[in-house]
């Protein structure tokens, strides 16, 4: 049994989601669908600052668009353009 109530329920995220349309800050890889895009910039925002992600990201998907591309490229060239 819940101490809820559906509407109490529905209340939280409902506010988060009403903040985030206010306060977002607006980043690359928001309304992508591409599941490989969303990926890699979350693998690199867990070792980095945003700021300091926004160009290593850009540069890496710029040379690896798919990770078709990721997967045939040499590793020396990938760890290069990560770090």
């Amino acid at each position: 049994m819940s101490m809820w109530t559906p509407e109490q329920r529905e209340y939280i995220p409902q506010r988060l989601l009403e903040w985030y349309e206010v306060n977002a800050r607006p980043m690359p890889w928001h309304g992508k669908a591409d599941p490989y895009h969303l990926l890699v910039a979350a693998i690199m925002l867990q070792q980095t600052q945003v700021a300091t992600v926004l160009p290593y990201l850009e540069r890496f998907l710029q040379r690896f668009p798919t990770i078709v591309d990721l997967a045939q490229a040499e590793e020396e060239e990938v760890l290069r353009l990560w770090s």
